[in-house]
């Protein structure tokens, strides 16, 4: 992360900030064939101008209200680009641009389950497999056990009573945050406490994650409730064993690079690092938006040996993301590259975990839980419309910790990407940039669910 001095962000500075819509250069290949500017008319893609101007200018006026210090959104439709502009700063004294480069921290693990599903395609493994079959290092793991109240059960010493799973974890479930794992981000559970207490995130490798993995027990029983956890940098792990390539190696020789996401990577190089944003996070002593301090004991951003985590590592911009979600739409192609089967897009984007729910979005609880499952990577949405949700049915999505968020719908044949860097609170009453981003959306969406003439 960078390491600029906390500052305020003053909002009359972002009220007036600017709107750029330059195209990008997109990466050499075929993938650069699949556009990198919005049409000239989005009314060709089924959009009203009133409805995309609406979208904008919520967009612009959180800025100036100071819900985020800048963004950068981009909206899909039938193979071509709808929308695409930026807002407001990316630092203090640079204005936010279309190329600007993002943590998109748990965006990182749709991209991770691609690579996975890659080596599925392979024969490599089965989603019924035992977790432990890959990965032999976790065998003989214990779980929590747990009160009817939902309080941890401790001995009379003060140790956590562990049981044996009654059945092993299985990668569809490692796929789908069912197996049970931890992950430090909250909780006071002796599993949480321990993901912290020895930095599992900040392992120097994913060997050492592993090794600190396999002395850390279950937070649950496999397969009994959805819970976000560390199986995504387990699945990076897997890649890397599976593959026999470095993980990084890996996604850029047969994910991000073959499809033309040409600045996603798990470091900002120095010949990037001008266009990297700083993160932000609403003060409420000083009423108003101030940069984050760097956090310590852990690599940074521009550091190349930092841990090349599949579950939040990853930074990138707008744009490259975008592709990762046309190549979605496109059914695993895009711009004449072809990374994944149909069957095996149709595959992540069911429900594979039953009746269980899902709570939050990679950033936040959301509405609508009760309709959101879980497929494999992705959140998806079983029948957004009995809760009031505007999506198509079947929309899969995710989100990251800093703020980032996009939802692929394949009813509409839209996607949308938004990129923001806000971490360690909002301002009070500020924009649901997903929620409010889908209303604007498709309210300007003036032919729903036709079918696209690709």
């Amino acid at each position: 992360m960078k390491t600029a001095p906390r500052r305020t962000v003053w909002l009359a500075a972002l009220a007036a900030a600017t709107i750029t819509a330059h195209a990008q250069t997109p990466a050499p290949g075929r993938a650069a064939a699949w556009p990198a500017s919005a049409v000239a008319d989005p009314t060709t893609l089924g959009f009203t101008r009133a409805g995309l101007d609406a979208l904008d200018a919520r967009m612009k006026q959180s800025v100036a209200d100071g819900d985020t210090a800048g963004m950068t959104i981009i909206l899909l439709r039938h193979g071509q680009v709808a929308d695409f502009k930026s807002f407001g700063r990316q630092t203090a004294d640079k204005a936010m641009a279309l190329d600007t480069m993002f943590r998109i921290y748990s965006m990182s693990k749709p991209i991770t389950g691609v690579a996975m599903m890659q080596l599925y395609e392979q024969g490599k493994w089965q989603l019924d497999d035992q977790v432990t079959k890959y990965a032999p290092e976790l065998a003989g793991l214990k779980a929590l056990t747990w009160d009817k109240d939902g309080k941890v059960v401790f001995d009379a010493d003060g140790k956590p009573v562990l049981a044996s799973p009654k059945k092993p974890a299985t990668m569809r479930q490692l796929m789908s945050h069912t197996a049970g794992f931890g992950y430090g981000l909250g909780g006071d559970d002796p599993v949480n406490k321990a993901f912290r207490e020895q930095r599992v995130l900040g392992s120097s490798d994913l060997d050492e994650m592993m090794k600190k993995l396999s002395a850390i027990p279950l937070l649950y029983e496999p397969g009994t409730r959805w819970s976000y956890s560390v199986a995504v940098d387990i699945q990076g792990y897997l890649v890397q064993k599976l593959s026999g390539q470095k993980f990084g190696d890996y996604l850029k020789a047969h994910v991000t690079g073959p499809i033309g996401m040409a600045d996603t990577a798990f470091y900002v190089t120095p010949d990037r690092n001008p266009r990297f944003a700083d993160v932000y996070h609403w003060d409420r002593q000083q009423n108003t938006l101030v940069v984050n301090t760097p956090p310590a004991g852990r690599g940074g951003f521009e550091d190349p040996t930092r841990l090349e985590s599949g579950g939040g590592g990853l930074v990138a911009t707008t744009h490259d993301y975008a592709r990762f979600c046309q190549m979605m739409l496109d059914t695993g192609e895009i711009g004449g590259t072809r990374i994944l089967k149909p069957d095996t897009v149709k595959l992540m984007a069911q429900n594979h975990i039953g009746p269980l729910h899902v709570a939050v979005d990679g950033t936040q609880r959301q509405p609508g839980a009760e309709a959101v499952r879980f497929g494999l990577d992705f959140a998806v949405y079983v029948d957004p419309k009995s809760v009031g949700l505007p999506y198509g049915n079947g929309t899969y999505y995710w989100g990251g910790a800093a703020g980032t968020w996009f939802w692929i719908d394949p009813v509409n044949d839209l996607a949308f990407v938004g990129m923001i860097q806000n971490q360690g609170g909002n301002r009070p009453g500020g924009l649901n940039f997903r929620a409010d981003s889908a209303t604007l959306v498709y309210a300007a969406l003036a032919q729903p669910a036709k079918s696209s003439a690709r």
